[in-house]
C-alpha cells in the first residue's frame, strides 16, 4: 500500500533533479556550507543594499510630497487656534486704539491747558503776542476802498468773526458791509432834523458805535444825546436809550456780556443792561467833555477826558476811579491793548502807552505823525484815532491835519509796553476818524473823511469819505530762524 507521503516526494525529487531552484534549496538545507557559500550569500545582500539606495532616490519625490502633506497637516489651524489668534489680534487693535486715544487726550489736555494759561495771562493783562516783527507794509493795489457814505465817516466796528463791518457817518446813516465781497448788506438811512418822531434811526451826526462780542447787538450814539440799539444780524431797530444831557461820544460793550457803557460830552459815564432794556447807573468825575471810551471783559472801562487832559479807569462795581495825566493837549481817543495796558492819542500830536498801575505814561512819542504849516508856525498833526490788536505788541494811529499827505502809522510795543517803535505807515488821504483791527489780525480798517469827526475846523476837498481795508501781510517764515529762536 503506497503512502501519500511518498507520492508527494516524488515530484519534489524530480523537481530537485532538474535543478531549477538548486541554489535556494542548498541554502535552506545545507547547514555547514563553506566559505564559498558565505561569499555567495554576501553578494545578494550587498546587491540588495545597492538596490535599496537606488530605489530611495527614485522614490524621493513621493517622500517629499508626503512630507509636505504632513507639514500641511501639522500647520493647519484648528477652530480653537483660529479663535485665539483673532482674539489676540482684536486685543492688539484695542490696545493701539487706546494708545491713540491717550495721545489725543493728552494733546487736548495740553491744548486746553495752554488756552487756560492764555486766559489767565489775558485776565492779568500780561499776555503779549509778538507779531509786529512779522508785519510787512501792503502794496497800494492791495488796499480796498469801500464807498457809500455821503459825508465824513466818524466811527466803525468789526464783528468778532471778521465777516462784517458796520460804519456810520455825519450823514446819520449806518451801513453794514460784507468784508469778503466789499458789498453793502444793509443801509439804514439818516433822517432830517425835525423828523425824530416818525423816522426810525438817527437824525443827527453819529459819533460812536459798538458791537457786542457775540455779534447780537449794535449800539450807536449821536449828537442828539440818543443811544440806538439794533439787532446786528438784521439791522432791525430794538431800543432807544435816553438820559445823557450832551452828545454821546463813546460806547463799548463789556466783553462776554450785554452790559453797555456810554460816555458823553455831559462828562458822565452811564451803564445800561441791553437785555433788560434798562438803565443801571451813572458815574461822574471828568472835568470836561469825554471824547472816547473802551472796555474789555473786566467790570471796568477807560475814558479819555478831552480838554481836562486826563485818562480815567472806572471800577464800576466799586464806583471808584483812577486818574492818569500825561498829554499836553486834548486827549481825543483811547483803546485798551489788554486788561492792564492802553494807548491814547491827543491833538498835541503825541501817542502814549499806559499801564493801569502807573499814573504816568510808560512811553510817549511826540509829533508821532509829523508837523505841518509854515516855517516858524508849524503845528503837529492831530492824532484823531488809535487802535490796538488785543493782547499783542501792535498798535496803530491815524492823523488829522490840513495836509492831504496824512497816513495810518503802525507801531511796535516794546517789552512790557515801555517803548513805541514805528513799523511802517500807509498813506491815506483825509482825516482818519476811526481805526479798528480785525480779531484775527489779518486786516486793519480805517474810516476816513473830509472833516474831523468832532467838528468842522477845516475840510479837505481832495479826500474821500470812504472805508479803507488794509491787509496786514506777514513775512514768510524762515525755518533756520525758527530753529535759532528755539
Amino acid at each position: 500500500m503506497s503512502s501519500p507521503f511518498f507520492m508527494k516526494t516524488k515530484p519534489n525529487s524530480k523537481f530537485a533533479k532538474k535543478g531549477t531552484n538548486t541554489g535556494v534549496l542548498k541554502r535552506k538545507g545545507d547547514g555547514d556550507s563553506g566559505g564559498k557559500n558565505k561569499l555567495r550569500a554576501k553578494k545578494p545582500i550587498s546587491k540588495h543594499n545597492e538596490e535599496i539606495s537606488s530605489d530611495s532616490e527614485t522614490e524621493s519625490p513621493i517622500v517629499h510630497r508626503k512630507r509636505q502633506s504632513i507639514e500641511k497637516d501639522d500647520y493647519e489651524e484648528t477652530p480653537q487656534e483660529k479663535k485665539l489668534r483673532l482674539a489676540k489680534r482684536y486685543l492688539e487693535q484695542l490696545k493701539e486704539e487706546e494708545e491713540d486715544k491717550a495721545e489725543e487726550d493728552s494733546f487736548e489736555t495740553d491744548l486746553i491747558a495752554g488756552r487756560l494759561q492764555e486766559e489767565v495771562l489775558e485776565q492779568k493783562g500780561k499776555l503779549q503776542r509778538l507779531i509786529a516783527k512779522d508785519l510787512m507794509p501792503p502794496d497800494a493795489s492791495e488796499i480796498r476802498v469801500l464807498r457809500g457814505h455821503k459825508l465824513p465817516i466818524t466811527c466803525l466796528v468789526i464783528s468778532s468773526d471778521d465777516k462784517y463791518i458796520f460804519s456810520a457817518a455825519k450823514d446819520c446813516s449806518i451801513i453794514k458791509w460784507d468784508v469778503e465781497s466789499g458789498k453793502k448788506l444793509h443801509v439804514l438811512p439818516g433822517g432830517r432834523k425835525g423828523t425824530e418822531d416818525r423816522h426810525v434811526g438817527h437824525t443827527a451826526h453819529i459819533l460812536c458805535m459798538a458791537i457786542s462780542s457775540d455779534g447780537k447787538y449794535l449800539a450807536t450814539g449821536d449828537m442828539n444825546k440818543l443811544i440806538m440799539i439794533w439787532e446786528a444780524k438784521t439791522c432791525k431797530h430794538l431800543y432807544k436809550f435816553t438820559g445823557h444831557k450832551g452828545p454821546v461820544s463813546g460806547l463799548s460793550f463789556r466783553k462776554g456780556t450785554h452790559d453797555l457803557y456810554s460816555a458823553s460830552h455831559d462828562r458822565a459815564i452811564k451803564v445800561w443792561n441791553v437785555d433788560e432794556n434798562a438803565y443801571v447807573e451813572t458815574l461822574f468825575g471828568h472835568q470836561d467833555a469825554i471824547t472816547g471810551l473802551d472796555s474789555l471783559s473786566r467790570e471796568c472801562c477807560v475814558t479819555a477826558g478831552g480838554r481836562d487832559r486826563s485818562v480815567r479807569v472806572w471800577k464800576i462795581a466799586e464806583e471808584s476811579q483812577l486818574v492818569f495825566h500825561g498829554h499836553e493837549g486834548s486827549i481825543d481817543c483811547i483803546q485798551l491793548i489788554n486788561e492792564e495796558h492802553m494807548v491814547t492819542g491827543a491833538d498835541d500830536g503825541s501817542v502814549s502807552l499806559w499801564s493801569v498801575n502807573k499814573k504816568r505814561p510808560l512811553s510817549t512819542v511826540k509829533q508821532a505823525h509829523g508837523r505841518h504849516g509854515d516855517a516858524g508856525l508849524e503845528q503837529p498833526h492831530w492824532v484823531a484815532s488809535v487802535a490796538a490788536l488785543q493782547n499783542s505788541d501792535t498798535v496803530a494811529s491815524g492823523a488829522s491835519g490840513c495836509s492831504h499827505n496824512s497816513h495810518v502809522q503802525l507801531w511796535k510795543c516794546g517789552q512790557n509796553y515801555r517803548k513805541l517803535e514805528p513799523l511802517f505807515s500807509v498813506p491815506v488821504s483825509g482825516f482818519v476818524n476811526s481805526l479798528k483791527f480785525s480779531s484775527s489780525g489779518q486786516f486793519l480798517v480805517a474810516g476816513v473823511g473830509q472833516e474831523h469827526r468832532l467838528g468842522r475846523w477845516w475840510r479837505l476837498k481832495e479826500a474821500k469819505n470812504a472805508i479803507y481795508v488794509i491787509p496786514l501781510k506777514r513775512k514768510p517764515s524762515n525755518p533756520e530762524e525758527a530753529k535759532m529762536t528755539e
